[in-house]
């Protein structure tokens, strides 16, 4: 992949039939939804998108970013915009705010309508201040329009999205409930052309952390990796954003589930002798990708990091090995505790058995987050939880993003991990139930260890699973990576 002369990629087209062919999947399902339930196929799904921003009290605009709903239906890169969706007919139109004459002065030319109506692919474009009059001349029924809105829960973020706001709503008949868990259904399951974005930043990602772990040396700041990641993604990659924050964490460090915020903010000097866990993505038109890579800052595994790698190793392993459709997840986060609390009783750390530490939910002592997370949009796409979904209540368990089974079409993060965390560790130590598992001189030796994760991004296809992360692995391939041999290695046994 990645070369001493940059990368093997170059950015790839970006394909506005994805957003058509998404329309028309949401028109098709709501067509469904509407005639089993004997409603009248009429009405438009109507969306805002995001507004620009400025960093508060001041005229900084933050770099926009499309609100994830809007740019899964409309691709479009531009603030302000709102779009909407004909039921009966299938035909998209697209608003876009009138520029004053200024815009042309500071940010570069008003483009025409046309401009929207050929990039965007849609049936038409009409200014934000023509919406009322547009859609009552595209309806042409008696009575006010139906506008479907965008309102619901994120079982991520325990936010609700936004629902499109309007002046003049009261002109228009509305309904709140209908859409959100429809347009969230149909963003869970991957086109091949999504699925081609989501391949593409997987493979700058994988180049990127494969640059990092070739750069990275003792005495470095933590934040120098980061800097080399996204100098990769973005030189060579062509992306500007990131899926999230990036976490850069080394030594004890790494036992922070969600470093590399502003109260820590990737800012350690890497110790020789130190574990580096990192998880970075790129963002390429709106799709993500999420990736964790656990390595020595100093290139050579000691024996006791390589117990604590292989044993996430193992469980990343086995739960890919088992992935397809119908799988339930839990069962898969499960296996990874089992097979994780197995390597670590065989190391010494843990002792007792290995069934009774899953009763009493030892491997959220380790693992106190869930196993993955869908992937798309966002980096947490919704949909985890729908109606009736319930989400469970023990310990490591109820961090789970979904507790569905697995369907074809899905793209899910992997990424167990084993993690040595005071917070969970004294009180479990201290507990009637568990303290009896510790083998408490060889926790004391891990104590400052931090942890290690592996995640991989993995697409559910029809008799099985994908794996579209492409980084070094296995212990082997890591130690050879960072001293300096080509990736992807030559094929060895």
């Amino acid at each position: 992949m990645a070369s001493s002369h940059g990368s093997s990629l170059s950015p790839p087209e970006i394909p506005m039939e994805l957003h058509a062919e998404n329309r028309g999947k949401l028109v098709q399902s709501l067509r469904q939804f509407l005639t089993s339930s004997s409603w009248p196929l009429h009405g438009f799904v109507f969306l805002q998108g995001g507004e620009e921003q400025t960093r508060y009290c001041t005229d900084h605009a933050e770099l926009f970013r499309q609100e994830s709903y809007f740019a899964y239906l409309f691709g479009v890169r531009e603030p302000g915009f709102y779009g909407a969706i004909d039921i009966a007919t299938g035909e998209s139109i697209l608003f876009a705010p009138r520029l004053s004459a200024d815009y042309a002065v500071w940010l570069g030319e008003i483009k025409p309508l046309a401009y929207f109506k050929e990039r965007y692919m849609v049936s038409m474009v009409c200014y934000t201040d023509e919406i009322v009059e547009v859609l009552y001349d595209h309806y042409g029924g008696p009575g006010k329009p139906l506008l479907f809105l965008l309102h619901g829960l994120n079982t991520d973020s325990n936010k609700f999205s936004k629902p499109a706001e309007l002046e003049d709503m009261e002109k228009f008949e509305t309904d709140l409930r209908i859409l959100h868990p429809i347009l969230t259904e149909c963003r869970i399951f991957k086109s091949d052309l999504e699925l081609a974005l989501i391949q593409y930043a997987n493979d700058v990602s994988s180049e990127a952390h494969i640059e990092v772990m070739r750069k990275t040396r003792a005495g470095m700041k933590e934040y120098q990796l980061e800097s080399i990641f996204l100098h990769h993604i973005y030189m060579y990659g062509g992306c500007r954003h990131c899926s999230y924050t990036c976490i850069c964490a080394t030594g004890d460090n790494s036992s922070v589930l969600h470093y590399g915020h502003a109260a820590a903010p990737n800012d350690k000097t890497l110790n020789d002798g130190d574990m580096a866990l990192l998880d970075m993505g790129a963002e390429y038109h709106f799709y993500g990708s999420d990736i964790t890579c656990s390595f020595p800052v100093n290139g050579k595994f000691t024996s006791d990091q390589c117990l604590i790698y292989n044993a996430v190793l193992e469980a990343h392993n086995a739960v890919i090995s088992t992935m397809k459709p119908g799988v339930s997840w839990v069962d898969m986060h499960k296996l990874a505790e089992k097979i994780t609390l197995q390597s670590l009783k065989t190391g010494g750390i843990v002792v007792g058995d290995v069934d009774e530490m899953m009763i009493e939910r030892l491997g959220a002592v380790f693992m106190p987050h869930g196993l993955g997370h869908l992937l798309g949009i966002d980096t947490h796409d919704p949909g985890g939880y729908a109606t009736g979904m319930e989400r469970p209540k023990e310990p490591g368990l109820r961090s789970l993003r979904t507790v569905r089974e697995l369907q074809e079409g899905m793209v899910i993060t992997v990424e167990p991990g084993c993690y040595f965390i005071d917070a969970l560790l004294v009180p479990a130590m201290e507990s009637l139930n568990t303290s009896k598992f510790f083998n408490r001189e060889a926790i004391t030796k891990y104590r400052s260890f931090g942890g290690v994760r592996i995640e991989s991004d993995v697409h559910v296809t029809s008799n099985g699973c994908k794996n579209l992360t492409k980084c070094p692995r296995e212990i082997w391939e890591i130690e050879a990576v960072m001293a300096g041999a080509p990736w992807p290695l030559d094929n060895r046994s």
